[in-house]
């Protein structure tokens, strides 16, 4: 099975420049795997080189959308930019997937309005892959629904299992909600009546886990409102920088330091391989009808081929079908929602 991959080689903070040199290695690597390069011709073109693979086209699009444009007026305005024509693509059904680095906000409006939701989905969900003590686990939102009701949450929460069932070949993966203690009774309202609901799932759900509980591995999905998850992951991206700057600065306060470090550098090498952000790039926008995936803005051609990695993933596994199927048989608990 050939999957076809729409990339939207103008969004990010470095555009062809990444977007196309990370095409042409994953496909490369991968031999079942096509890919649609969405944007200016003459800005891409460059960038391919001498690259003969048969599996790379180039579809061009005439306007780009800026990382800081209005969501609203790109949706308005720019129905040929290289973002929209790739989402089209995955709508008419020449691509599986589409992945782009450009403006999240954007990149949710014209998905949302192009894609339209699956059935008995209301929003759409960020949810992306963070580490943990023992692998990594999958977190949404992560800012795309500021509030939720409870009812969201149970989809989230139904969305996140189905993705890591499909993927990850996990029968009842474990799911838990983001909450300020392990208690039931912890939590505001929406958060009580969202784990009642999760609870009466049929998921295998573990209940309330905490802050702490995110790199712990103590749950394969875990459930917030994009309010709490976006705050969390900026706080931890704040604290890796944080503890990587720490680590600079001690090492290289004198020569003792300094020869510290070079005899430390082996095991500083494979803390930094495991810690590395661009392992986990590529965030998923759970619930429309088709495939996005949102890599990083500042994303490097490692992080990039991640995120294509994840897209083809997803688009392989039927994720889609199963959560449309799971969605369909909690239709009478999320009316009770």
């Amino acid at each position: 099975m050939t999957i076809t991959v729409a990339i939207d080689c103008m969004g990010g903070d470095h555009g062809p420049r990444v977007t196309v040199p990370a095409a042409i290695q994953f496909v490369r690597n991968h031999s079942d795997v096509r890919v649609i390069l969405v944007g200016l011709t003459e800005s891409i073109r460059p960038f391919l080189g001498d690259a003969a693979i048969g599996r790379i086209t180039v579809r061009h699009a005439t306007e780009v959308v800026a990382m800081d444009e209005s969501p609203a007026l790109t949706l308005r305005t720019k129905k040929d930019s290289s973002m929209r024509v790739a989402i089209n693509l995955v709508k008419q059904g020449e691509a599986d997937a589409c992945v782009s680095a450009g403006n999240t906000g954007a990149l949710m409006a014209i998905s949302r309005f192009v894609l339209k939701m699956l059935p008995g989905i209301d929003r759409p969900a960020i949810c992306a892959v963070l580490p943990t003590l023992t692998g990594h686990t999958h977190v949404l939102d992560l800012g795309a629904n500021v509030d939720c009701s409870p009812g969201h949450l149970l989809q989230f929460g139904i969305m996140g299992a189905s993705l890591v069932s499909a993927i990850e070949h996990r029968d009842r993966p474990t799911v838990g909600i983001l909450n300020i203690g392990e208690e039931d009774i912890k939590g505001n309202d929406v958060a009580k009546r969202a784990a009642e609901l999760l609870w009466a799932s049929g998921l295998n759900f573990i209940g309330n886990i905490e802050g702490d509980g995110l790199y712990k591995g103590e749950a394969d999905v875990i459930v917030c409102d994009g309010f709490v998850g976006n705050v969390a992951l900026k706080a931890s991206e704040g604290l890796a920088q944080l503890l990587a700057t720490f680590l600079r600065q001690e090492f290289r306060r004198n020569l003792f330091t300094k020869l510290a470090a070079v005899v430390a550098m082996p095991v500083l090498n494979k803390f930094k391989k495991r810690v590395d952000h661009r392992q986990y790039n590529g965030a998923t926008l759970l619930g429309l009808k088709g495939i996005v995936v949102k890599s990083h803005g500042s994303a490097d051609v490692l992080a990039f081929t991640r995120a294509l990695q994840r897209a083809t993933e997803e688009a392989r596994s039927g994720v889609l079908a199963r959560i449309s199927e799971r969605i369909a048989q909690q239709q009478p608990l999320q009316e009770t929602a």
